[in-house]
């Protein structure tokens, strides 16, 4: 299965079972089962390529016969003595999640015919209500003198059209009006993945630094620390996406500590310049007045900080506490002396490349963990997509919020995986730091959500135990819970019927059901499994010592008695 296209599976499924009644309403036909998924992937299609509202989304729908091949239509406002109008034609396989199946030539042929009928407001048509209505719209545009430009997606969960399919495109010379798109999941994904850009005005203080060079242009000056405040308190974490940290908070960290204690102290505000490392912004144009000297309000849009995120955060939360519990007038002691420096790079339309190199630079001279490092990476921000879907919340990168039940973070998961999935339970327990460097594409190259949760549910089920020995629970549990988690997982794939790379989201619930009912049944024939192969490994006369037991676990020794 491709990973994607079970993603997008899965919120089509999501989709189908939240907004039956709606789409159903929509359609003014019945839908069930494959149709109604059929119908829910037009609408997911729709929503996302033209990123229009619920009920926008369900009023394009034109699905219920006498459709001419055009499962939704949207009808943009006329302006300029031009409109733009949108035909969505969809083919989705439900169960080839290969993602291989191309877009039918015979499905591109009847688009083609759509479009020379369609767009004519003379030839005759029936076609159901609500296309008809919609096709209506467009005629008397044409007829009022305006040009329609149309836009054709042909959306499936597989790869595009053949070659034919694309000479009979050709043949058709649409002159540039119409453009033919191919939408399928990777390109679902890539868009539901995307950035809001942040648009804004930065207002630098004093005299700045601006230089042109390499097709990319640099600003840089000294902000106020007020002006940081405001910024992430009207933007929030939407400037931090491409920061490969989150904010790690204040207890217990000692350079987010020590930014606190400066602002906190009004002798040492005027000193904070000189104190932090500054600020590194990224956005895709910048623009100010250049004969002013000094001063500077600079425009930008798509505004992002990749490194000093933790300072700009820090900033943000005690300015707050401060004018929480000091007077309005006490609060601004000092803090109109208070500035970071702030570096701000437009790179140019080759720049994307760019990006990953710089932010892995500007924040490898200081401690980073590898697992923020990766936490941008196309399989984390498809796997934190993937598990959303399934009810839980995979988090990428470290932060200090309190965890509930459905979170998963990267650490556990990867150790879960593992131990579970990859059967290297020494190497999940002993092997932490590499976990996100050599044994990275082990651990998630293939991976899909729902394997993920999977493994994170019977994982946390002999952690517990580890970390809470029950009555009756022997010493081995201490040190082999990842041995008893790669066990566990064995016994549930057997009551599932299936082999690992069948265990995806369209049997999870299944999975979790039998999680849910039998973990503590799995876990204890786990034990006994291992308390067979450990008599095996030391013979049954011998007292086996909890640190041999250590050194078993740690060494693995005990793995080719567990797979016999």
């Amino acid at each position: 299965m491709n990973l994607n296209a079970q993603i997008i599976d899965q919120r089509v499924r999501a989709t189908a079972e939240k907004l039956q009644p709606e789409l159903v309403d929509a359609c003014q036909t019945p839908l069930e089962g494959e149709r109604l998924r059929s119908v829910a992937f037009v609408y997911l299609c729709i929503k996302t390529m033209l990123d229009l509202p619920q009920e926008d989304s369900l009023d394009t729908l034109t699905e219920g016969g006498n459709d001419f091949g055009v499962d939704a239509m949207h009808v943009g406002e006329a302006r300029d003595g031009e409109f733009y109008v949108t035909l969505l034609q969809s083919k989705y396989k439900h169960k080839d999640l290969s993602g291989t199946a191309h877009f039918p030539a015979n499905a591109v042929d009847k688009m083609l015919q759509a479009l020379t009928a369609l767009f004519n407001p003379w030839a005759p048509l029936t076609l159901n209500p609500r296309l008809q209505a919609q096709v209506e719209q467009v005629r008397s545009l044409i007829n009022d003198g305006y040009l329609p430009r149309v836009r054709c997606l042909m959306c499936n969960n597989g790869t595009t059209w053949n070659a034919n399919a694309q000479q009979a495109i050709d043949r058709a010379k649409l002159d540039g009006r119409v453009t033919f798109e191919h939408v399928n999941h990777d390109r679902l994904i890539q868009v539901l993945q995307a950035v809001q850009p942040v648009k804004d005005k930065l207002r630098f203080s004093g005299k700045s630094m601006v230089e042109d060079f390499n097709f990319s242009r640099v600003f840089v000056g000294k902000v106020a620390v007020t002006e940081i405040a405001r910024l992430m308190q009207t933007h929030g974490d939407r400037l931090l996406e491409r920061n490969i940290r989150r904010y790690l908070g204040l207890q217990g960290n000692r350079v987010n500590e020590g930014i606190q204690a400066t602002l906190l102290s009004a002798e040492e505000r005027p000193h904070f310049f000189f104190y932090n490392n500054g600020v590194t912004m990224l956005c895709s144009r910048f623009d100010y007045n250049a004969l002013q000297p000094e001063n500077h309000t600079v425009s930008v849009e798509g505004l992002q900080i990749i490194n000093g995120g933790q300072t700009c955060k820090t900033i943000a939360t005690t300015l707050e506490k401060l004018a929480e519990q000091l007077p309005l007038a006490e609060n601004h002691v000092g803090l109109e002396q208070a500035y970071v420096l702030v570096r701000l790079y437009q790179l140019g339309d080759d720049g994307a490349d760019l990006v990953p190199n710089i932010t892995y630079a500007t924040n490898s001279q200081n401690p980073v963990d590898l697992r923020d490092l990766r936490s941008n990476d196309p399989i984390q921000r498809k796997l934190m997509l993937g598990t959303r879907e399934l009810g839980f919340d995979y988090k990428p990168k470290r932060g200090d919020e309190a965890l509930k039940s459905t979170d998963v973070t990267s650490a556990v998961a990867a150790e879960a995986v593992l131990s579970v999935w990859r059967m290297s339970p020494q190497q999940a327990k002993f092997r932490n730091s590499e976990h996100f460097a050599g044994l990275y594409d082990k651990i998630f190259q293939g991976l899909n959500p729902a394997q993920l949760v999977t493994a994170t549910l019977l994982y946390r089920v002999a952690e517990n135990h580890r970390r809470r020995p029950r009555p009756g629970d022997p010493d081995l549990v201490r040190y082999g819970s990842c041995f008893a988690a790669m066990l566990m997982g064995q016994a549930l794939l057997k009551d599932l019927g299936c082999a690992l790379d069948e265990l995806s989201h369209q049997n999870f619930e299944q999975a979790k059901r039998l999680i849910d009912q039998k973990a503590e049944r799995y876990f204890q024939q786990a034990v006994k499994k291992i308390e067979t192969a450990l008599r095996k490994l030391y013979g049954r006369s011998q007292v086996i010592t909890l640190q041999q037991l250590s050194a078993t676990f740690r060494r693995g020794d005990l793995s080719r008695y567990l797979t016999d």
